[in-house]
């Protein structure tokens, strides 16, 4: 694809986030701009949340995936059921029963400030290094494919990119999200559905034919039973499901303030349920996708990708199908990509704004101040992370950072699962230090049993044991709650 029309591509499409952004933004305040003054329609919130699962990272990797690990990926997709239906019945209840802008506000009223401080600043620290690795993966893709045929720099790319997300959700914040999302998910799933059309042309196949392909493919497993220690083993990937669902949806500020936008409770599960089951299919027709690449690369002669991630780029772009695939292609990426960025920067600075600095007793235009400074001290904050990245130029020192924010819901799981299913107060000055002990102590227990079970792979069942050592922690340093006097 030329780069003249990949730029004319990506101009058109945020020409149209900024034509959202000015509709929802007029007349906005901080309830419009945090809450979207909770009068978002459920079936908008529903649809655009699709989108918002799927990052620009996703959208590469996961069709790649079937190279590595075929359609084992499924069943986490099976897990993530179960992990929304905790999430609708006993988290987002007591999020519209507490009526919270910020979902960490419970940490406070249920144990103190030190421990709402702590939960806050975890996920102000999870989500900038999360949306800063997808923003840097996705800037240096249209760096290659773009400006470095007009000699660019890359720090140039970045301004660019974050000053237009910060352009179209200055205003209107989750309200102005909420409509993007919309458009945004509709791009990558039209990427995806118009790619597998033209495959099925290219490999001359119809619909069924296509079905077949991907079910008796050797890439077509679904279900891995056999071996424990594999990291692809049907519990560990379903339990993993289930609690990353929790913990980067249920216990996650960015995801959650769409879900605390609509009119009550009750929409709001309609939401979450409606959502959860769109991704089965969702993520089902990724994964056939990969498996038709393949079949695709293996026809055309040519040879699979060392790297599972290059295989969709490599074959939409490489002018092996019709320039239409490559068009829809960028779109799909730039829409996943900025699907999950904008959303980020919004709870970003909602959480900095309500969680660190506090909004309480302040006016109206006090509050809009501070969140507008936010709003540019975190856009600021993403780029110089991106322009760290790119200075440390090594994949693998990036990806170990990328790891270390993961570890950082652990606590924030062991924090509300100690909140949740137990009555005990806390000594609130020993939670930050638990918080940070936690993490570390599952790390060394991880090298442990891995050199303990030879070949035995651990994956984001990580995940349960960091929240478990927190819970323990937790206990350690917590007390019964007074016995009330009789009478």
């Amino acid at each position: 694809m030329i780069p003249e029309l990949i730029i004319t591509i990506i101009v058109i499409y945020f020409a149209v986030l900024l034509l959202i952004s000015w509709f929802t933004g007029r007349k906005a305040d901080n309830a419009s701009f945090f809450l979207g003054n909770r009068r978002s329609p459920w079936y908008i919130v529903a649809f655009g949340m699709i989108g918002a699962s799927l990052s620009g990272v996703t959208f590469i990797s996961v069709p790649g995936w079937v190279l590595t690990s075929q359609m084992t990926y499924m069943q986490m997709v099976l897990g993530y059921l179960v992990g929304y239906v905790v999430i609708a019945n006993v988290l987002m209840p007591m999020y519209y029963r507490l009526g919270l802008t910020s979902i960490y506000t419970y940490l406070e009223g249920r144990f103190g400030r030190m421990s709402y401080k702590t939960g806050a600043s975890f996920f102000l620290l999870s989500r900038i290094i999360g949306a800063s690795f997808r923003l840097f993966l996705v800037a240096r893709v249209l760096q290659i494919s773009v400006f470095d045929h007009w000699n660019v720099p890359f720090w140039v790319t970045v301004v660019i990119t974050i000053l237009l997300i910060w352009l179209y959700t200055r205003k209107g914040g989750i309200k102005t999200i909420i409509w993007t999302d919309t458009l945004q998910t509709f791009s990558l799933l039209a990427a995806v559905v118009l790619t597998v059309v033209f495959l099925g042309k290219g490999l001359e196949m119809n619909f069924g034919e296509m079905v077949s392909t991907v079910v008796h493919s050797e890439y077509g497993r679904i279900f891995e039973f056999s071996n424990w220690r594999n990291g692809n083993h049907f519990i560990q990937h379903f339990f993993a499901g289930m609690f990353i669902t929790i913990v980067m949806t249920g216990l996650d500020q960015d995801m959650m303030q769409k879900n605390l936008s609509c009119r009550n409770i009750r929409e709001a599960k309609k939401n979450m349920y409606w959502m959860s089951i769109s991704l089965v299919p969702v993520n089902l027709l990724f994964l056939s996708l990969g498996v038709l690449l393949a079949s695709f690369a293996v026809q055309a002669g040519m040879p699979l990708p060392e790297k599972s991630d290059d295989l969709f780029p490599l074959i939409a772009t490489g002018g092996m199908l019709p320039g239409i695939v490559g068009v829809t292609f960028v779109i799909g990426l730039v829409a996943a990509a900025y699907s999950s960025a904008d959303s980020a920067l919004t709870a970003l600075t909602t959480s900095f704004t309500v969680d660190i600095i506090g909004n309480q007793g302040k006016a109206e235009e006090e509050v809009m101040r501070t969140r507008k400074r936010a709003h540019i001290g975190i856009s600021l904050v993403l780029a110089l992370v991106i322009f760290l990245f790119d200075a440390i130029n090594s994949e693998s020192v990036i990806s170990a950072i990328f790891r270390v924010a993961g570890f950082t819901y652990g606590p924030l799981l062991g924090l509300y699962a100690f909140g949740l299913f137990t009555k005990r107060s806390l000594a609130d000055r020993w939670v930050p230090v638990v918080a940070i002990l936690a993490p570390v102590a599952a790390y060394i227990d991880k090298l442990i049993i891995e050199w303990i079970f030879k070949n035995y792979e651990m994956g984001f069942e990580f995940l349960i044991m960091n929240g478990l050592y927190t819970f323990l922690g937790l206990w350690i340093i917590s007390q019964r709650p007074p016995r009330k006097s009789p009478g």
